[in-house]
C-alpha cells in the first residue's frame, strides 16, 4: 500500500482504510513492538502498544509527499518511537527505589548468594545469547515457548506458521541450542 492509496481509502472510508492497515500492516507491528518489548513487557503490554500504534497512525497521519512511496517506513517508523517511549516508561515502572534503615536491614538477614545470583544471571545472559544467535523464527519461537509459556498454536499466529510446524522448528531448534551451549561448555 502506497500513501496514495491511503488516502483514497482514507478519504472513501476510513474504516475500510484501517482495516486494511490492520490487515497489512498488523504482523510488521506486532514484530517490531515485541522485540523492544519483550524483555520487559508483558503480552498485554505489546498488543496495547500495538493498539497505540495504529491509533498515532490514523490520528497523526496526514499526507505528504515524503510518504507517498514508503508508508511501510513511515510505519515502521511510528512503531519502532512508540514502542521505545513504552520501554522507557515500563522499565521506569520496574526500576523504583525502596530505601531503609540500618535497623531494619539488620532484620532482613538471609541465605542469599550474590555468587550463586550473578551466576545465574550470567548463565542467563548467555543462553539469551545462544538463543538470538539461532535466528529468526527459531528464536521467536524458543523465548515465546519458554520464556512466555504460550502454546504452538499461539506462536503459530505470530509468525505465520501452522502449529505443527512450530513443534518441528521447536525441537530443531533445541537440538541447534544444545549443540551451541555445548561448543561454550554448557551441558545441562
Amino acid at each position: 500500500m502506497t500513501g496514495n492509496e491511503l488516502r483514497e481509502l482514507l478519504s472513501a472510508s476510513p474504516a475500510d482504510c484501517h482495516r486494511k492497515l490492520m490487515q497489512e500492516y498488523g504482523r510488521y507491528v506486532y514484530a517490531i513492538v515485541f522485540n523492544k518489548l519483550r524483555s520487559c513487557g508483558t503480552r498485554e503490554d505489546v498488543e496495547e502498544c500495538v493498539c497505540d500504534v495504529f491509533t498515532d497512525i490514523f490520528i497523526k497521519f496526514e499526507y505528504d509527499e515524503k510518504y507517498v512511496s514508503d508508508i511501510k517506513g513511515y510505519i515502521g517508523t511510528v512503531a519502532k518511537r512508540t514502542a521505545i517511549d513504552r520501554y522507557r516508561s515500563l522499565s521506569a515502572e520496574n526500576s523504583h527505589n525502596a530505601y531503609a534503615d540500618e535497623e531494619d536491614m539488620a532484620e532482613l538477614v538471609s541465605d542469599f548468594s550474590v555468587d550463586e545470583h550473578v551466576d545465574s544471571s550470567e548463565l542467563r545472559r548467555l543462553l539469551v545469547q545462544k538463543i538470538k544467535e539461532l535466528g529468526e523464527p527459531d528464536s521467536t519461537i524458543l523465548i515465546q515457548k519458554f520464556y512466555y509459556n504460550r502454546k504452538s498454536s499461539e506462536i503459530a499466529k505470530t509468525v505465520s506458521m501452522t502449529a505443527s510446524s512450530v513443534r518441528s522448528r521447536c525441537t530443531r531448534a533445541m537440538d541447534k541450542l544444545r549443540g551451541k551451549l555445548a561448543e561454550v561448555g554448557i551441558t545441562r
